[in-house]
């Protein structure tokens, strides 16, 4: 295994102290975690499924991969079977743990991008590579290609040129693509689409994997609930591998996601009102001297005033807001900051009314 960086918020902790001293409490824009309630009817599910004193399947329940199915063809146009659903504990588990179920020696990530991918290389003792041009990699062999839409950092959204590009490569390759789409229903100035897409992969999934995650859409960070799929072959090897490793979702968490795929009437108020603060705090910061780059999907504001991006932090914890250093991402991000809109509306205004 090779050596892991060090965990990157830890170096924000005297930044965090700054903004807690802040008289008004700090705004904490650093970390996309979600603050609203989980729904009601989400939270009914996982107390009805409570009684579950047996071990639940790795597979996941017929009705939870049903209702994964039925949401990637009812809101993105994918067409999946339910036993191509295999359910995650979460999807960085999975991401983390993917180049090591695949046996991968070479690991291709964005430049710009979710530090995981790095660090699943790491952990499975391969190569890892920061690239966002494939024919610059030369001739010697890659496993496995990671793409991001919208990203994590910066809301930029892939086209289907690009991804159809990405997949043709891998192909020719034997490469395997797995695109992480915990942002998938997050599109604002931009509409993503899945790596799965019959425009992007021309009808078959022959060497693609799409993972996905409920933290965003339906608040269930807590739950940890996700699933991947794809490729028939390799969900079933990824499915038997898991198995031997004991992988296995709550089963109440997994009665809880069944009504959360089956649901969109949530899904669409959540996102109403990550758009409402988004409204506010993107001028906010361009006033205040910031400059948005891509931003056009997605929970972040890529934002730069053209300083160093610890230069940034510190200036903004000055009046009780933490954001994230773009380095965290990698070192193309050295001058950026990304800004979560994982806030309660009272906290937004809060950052809103200091920005002023």
């Amino acid at each position: 295994m090779n050596k892991l960086p060090d965990f990157p918020w830890d170096r924000l902790e005297p930044y965090k102290e700054r903004a807690l001293a802040h008289p008004d409490g700090i705004v904490d824009l650093s970390i996309g975690t979600p603050v609203d309630p989980v729904p009601r009817v989400i939270q009914d599910a996982l107390i009805q499924g409570a009684d579950s004193p047996g071990y639940p399947l790795t597979h996941g329940t017929p009705a939870l991969r049903e209702a994964a199915a039925g949401w990637l063809a009812r809101r993105h146009g994918v067409t999946v079977e339910p036993r191509d659903v295999l359910p995650l504990i979460g999807s960085k588990e999975f991401i983390a743990a993917l180049p090591g179920y695949l046996g991968a020696q070479r690991v291709v990530f964005p430049e710009l991008a979710y530090p995981t991918y790095d660090v699943g290389a790491r952990l499975a003792g391969a190569s890892a590579v920061a690239s966002d041009g494939l024919l610059a990699l030369g001739p010697e062999k890659v496993d496995l290609v990671w793409v991001n839409s919208p990203s994590n950092p910066t809301g930029r959204v892939l086209p289907v040129e690009h991804l159809r590009k990405v997949v043709a490569w891998a192909r020719e390759r034997g490469a395997i693509v797995a695109s992480d789409e915990c942002y998938i229903e997050l599109g604002w100035e931009e509409q993503p689409v899945s790596i799965l897409h019959p425009s992007v992969c021309e009808g078959s999934h022959e060497g693609l994997l799409a993972v996905h995650s409920l933290s965003k859409r339906s608040n269930l960070a807590g739950y940890r609930a996700g699933f991947v799929t794809g490729d028939p072959a390799l969900v079933k090897r990824l499915l038997e591998t898991r198995k031997h490793a004991g992988m296995l979702m709550p089963q109440p968490v997994q009665s809880a996601m069944t009504v959360a795929l089956g649901d969109d009437a949530h899904a669409e108020a959540q996102r109403e009102l990550y758009s409402a603060r988004r409204a506010v705090l993107r001028p906010a910061l361009e006033r205040a001297g910031w400059r948005i780059d891509h931003s056009v999907a997605g929970l972040y504001l890529w934002a730069s005033n053209g300083e160093n991006a610890w230069d940034q932090v510190s200036k903004l914890s000055e009046i009780g807001i933490l954001v994230a250093p773009g380095e965290f991402y990698g070192p193309a991000g050295e001058r950026h900051v990304r800004v979560a809109l994982t806030a309660s509306d009272e906290r937004i205004g809060a950052a809103v009314g200091r920005l002023q």
